[in-house]
């Protein structure tokens, strides 16, 4: 099992910006592929940003390419997901999930390809 645990959401006004954190005590973490995925009520969750191993392959939805920026700090085992110029419709729960090594998908994160969860954080952006 690998627990993980984000911080870092808020409330904010649009333009504004947030950092998210995920956090893990997991021995293995510079083994596992993250991502940050998000769920707004009455929707399906989608995935938003993923990072590899060694950071050195990063990929993000269209719709948050040029204002979210993930990055991870092997030695602290913490994911982070810099969103900047947030817009009403960013609001949403933010879950950070893992997976052994990194998927081969292409494209943005797919729910299905990551195994372990994190309980998330909730980001609210008023316009």
């Amino acid at each position: 099992q690998v627990p993980l645990v984000e911080s870092g959401g808020g409330s904010v006004q649009a333009g504004e910006s947030l950092s998210l954190s995920c956090a893990t005590s997991s021995y293995i973490f510079d083994t596992l592929g993250v991502a940050w995925f998000r769920q707004a009520p009455g929707k399906e969750r989608e995935g938003v940003a993923s990072i590899s191993t060694g950071g050195s392959v990063v990929r993000y939805d269209d719709s948050v390419k040029g204002r979210f920026t993930i990055s991870r700090d092997n030695f602290k085992k913490t994911v982070y997901l810099q969103m900047n110029f947030l817009r009403p419709e960013d609001t949403a729960m933010y879950y950070c999930a893992a997976v052994l090594y990194t998927p081969h998908f292409p494209g943005p994160p797919r729910e299905a390809d990551y195994q372990y969860w994190g309980q998330g954080t909730q980001v609210t952006v008023s316009s």
